[in-house]
Parts: C-alpha cells; sequence; structure tokens
C-alpha cells in the first residue's frame, strides 16, 4: 500500500500500550474507535505492548486468544481501510506467541504496511517511505525498532547492537531522508530532557534503580496543554549508544515512545525531539480520562516544522467507565513494583510515626 501526502499533508496517529487481553476492555476499543473517526489519520502507528502478555487468560489457547485480541483492536483500523504498522513492546510475546506468528495475525490484513522485503530486519524492525503529493519521489521515512525486553536482573536490555547497525545502514539507503523513529522503550537519554528536584517540588517523581534517591521534574513551561509526567523513564541501564546514531547525521529528527503510560510530553535534545504517547489501554494502569492518542501532521514544504497534539478519551466523549471500580483501580494504582514498594515504605514510616506521636500525646495526657 502506497504513502504519499495528500495535499501537502500527511497525518500520523500513534497508539501505544493498547495492552489487552480477552475479553477486551470495551473503552480501549471505543478510545480507538472516536480518535479514528474525529482525526482520520493517514497512517496508525502501533508502538507497542498491543498485548497484555503476562495476563492467565493467554495460559490457554494463546495463539487464539491472542489472534482474538489483535482482530478486535485493529477492527476500527480495519473497517476504515487506514493503513497501519507496528512494533512491538517488552509484553507482547509474553503470551507465548512468538512474534513471527503475531506478525501473520497482523499481515493477513491488506492495510498493514511493512518495509520491502530486503528492508525487514526482524518482525518489529523496518522503514516506510513517504511520497510527495504528486506520488513522484520519497520525501519522508519512519524508522520502527524493536526496542527489547526485560532482563532476568529485572532492568530492561539495552537496544540489540544489530538493531542499531541496521538503521545504519538502513538511513544510508533511504538517502538520509527526513526522518520520525517510533519504538517502544526510552533510551537513557530521555532523562537528560528532566530536571532533577527536590522530593518536595510540586510535580516531582521519584526514580529508581541506579537512580534511586534522586527526583525530577518536567523542565519548563508545557508547549502543549496536554503535557504531563506522572513516572520517570522506564530505560534500561545500560546506554547502548543508540541516541548517537539517531543524532549523529541529523535525518530523525524526532522520536516517539510509549511504554510509561502515564507519560506524554515533548522536549528537545541536542536537535532532537524526544517524545511520549501516553497509554491508550484500559486494562492496565493509566492517566485515567486522559489515556489517548498522539497525532503529527507533517507538512510537505516544511518537514521538520511538524504539529504534534494528543487526542484524550475526557475530550473524545463524556467518559463513563464501562468497569468504574477497575477503572478506579487502574488510576490509582502504582505504575511499577518499585514505585509500590516505595509508597509502601513511606506509610510504614508515615503511620510509625504517627504511632510514635500518638503515644507521646498519651503519655503526657496521663503524667
Amino acid at each position: 500500500m502506497n504513502l504519499s501526502f495528500k495535499n501537502g499533508k500527511f497525518k500520523i496517529m500513534q497508539i501505544a500500550d493498547i495492552q489487552e487481553d480477552i475479553p477486551l476492555n470495551l473503552d480501549t476499543v471505543k478510545l480507538i474507535d472516536l480518535a479514528l473517526e474525529k482525526e482520520k489519520p493517514d497512517l496508525v502507528v502501533l508502538t507497542g505492548d498491543q498485548i497484555q502478555g503476562y495476563s492467565a487468560c493467554y495460559l490457554k489457547d494463546s495463539e487464539k486468544k491472542a489472534e482474538k485480541c489483535i482482530d478486535s483492536f485493529l477492527e476500527p483500523i480495519v473497517k476504515r481501510n487506514i493503513p497501519f504498522c507496528f512494533t512491538f513492546g517488552n509484553h507482547d510475546d509474553d503470551c507465548k506467541v512468538n512474534k513471527a506468528k503475531q506478525l501473520k495475525m497482523y499481515g493477513k490484513y491488506e492495510s498493514c504496511v511493512f518495509g520491502e522485503a530486503d528492508d525487514r530486519f526482524d518482525e518489529g524492525t523496518f522503514s516506510l517511505k513517504i511520497r510527495d503529493s504528486q506520488n513522484k519521489k520519497d520525501i519522508f521515512a519512519l524508522y520502527l525498532l524493536d526496542s527489547g525486553k526485560m532482563q532476568k536482573n529485572g532492568t530492561y536490555a539495552p537496544m540489540k547492537q544489530e538493531r542499531i547497525q541496521w538503521l545504519h545502514e538502513q538511513k544510508q539507503r533511504n538517502g538520509y531522508l527526513p526522518a520520525f523513529l517510533f519504538q517502544h522503550i526510552p533510551f537513557p537519554e530521555y532523562y537528560d530532557i528532566l530536571e532533577k528536584c527536590s522530593p518536595f517540588k510540586k510535580g516531582a517523581v521519584e526514580a529508581f534503580r541506579s537512580r534511586k534517591n534522586t527526583y525530577y521534574i518536567l523542565p519548563g513551561k508545557s508547549n502543549e496543554n496536554d503535557e504531563f509526567m506522572g513516572e520517570t523513564p522506564g530505560a534500561p541501564e545500560i546506554n547502548s549508544g543508540e541516541f548517537d546514531e539517531i543524532k549523529k547525521d541529523g535525518d530523525i529528527f524526532a522520536v516517539w515512545v510509549g511504554h510509561d503510560h502515564i507519560n506524554s510530553f515533548r522536549r528537545s535534545y541536542q536537535g532532537v525531539d524526544l517524545g511520549y504517547c501516553q497509554g491508550a489501554g484500559f486494562n492496565t494502569y493509566g492517566p485515567g480520562k486522559n489515556r489517548g492518542v498522539r497525532i503529527f501532521v507533517l507538512n510537505e514544504e516544511e518537514l521538520r516544522n511538524y504539529e504534534t497534539y494528543t487526542v484524550t478519551m475526557g475530550e473524545l466523549c463524556d467518559f463513563k467507565p464501562s468497569k468504574p471500580l477497575k477503572e478506579f483501580v487502574f488510576t490509582h494504582m502504582p505504575s511499577s513494583l518499585d514505585k509500590g514498594v516505595s509508597i509502601a515504605k513511606k506509610a510504614a514510616i508515615v503511620g510509625g510515626a504517627a504511632g510514635l506521636t500518638v503515644a507521646i500525646i498519651t503519655k503526657i495526657i496521663k503524667g
């Protein structure tokens, strides 16, 4: 399926962290359907964790259920015949259905677009080119990279060197066209666009692992009304050098990730926009009615001067959760095990201090 600008414009919709199982949460499909109806994108990019692979529902009939899940959340896209592409997140194949099989589940739809056969590196890593409005030449590229999974030690694996080498070679083959890069997990440089701060500063967010006992805030004034940061980047501890490859030739000028469901913002770093799309799935933790999708509007005459904004469930409808109790839990639950442990420790300290204060006051009153 050919991708090309129309009347000088090309609109992309990023959908991140659908993270569904069977039966799907109806709110997830509703969000996708309403967003597509409103925005009418030229291409949809799914940036990983479409499947909640760790769900117990996949313990039996894994392949059948995985395909049913994929069919269900793709239905609003496919029925409109909108081209779509995807990469994988760290949870997609936790369901024991490997990526090659999942690739066929997506690829059975004619509107699923991939790179050319000799451009393919692995199931979730490829490039696409977009042609001008006259369909005469390629003027823009998209790179999608499979960012990998979690390691046995509980940290995220750094980007594989063979994928970085593939990106290097593919950029050359594409003639260093202006480009976006999409992947699931952010790289360590996402911390460099944040500002360290006191834990008592408004908006401070706690970091963990090698950054334990440090806090960060989103610096500067928001460029858009819909920016927020609810968790620090879930990036690998080891820096693979991916960003060095991204920035060195100047062709890739924006990187967009998901993974951290309650983050939605953009900041420039060394000439490259680093940005987040919040989660879209209502069957996992998320930012309440601010679950949404991210839109990019490219201008053929000024490709680097693009427009981006988000469309949220709260904007699309008078949102009333189909499962209110579940939605309340998913909106208020910790975003990670580390965060949950931190909250528990703080609660224990506060509780212990409160108990000691009561004991002291009681002692004073009783003399």
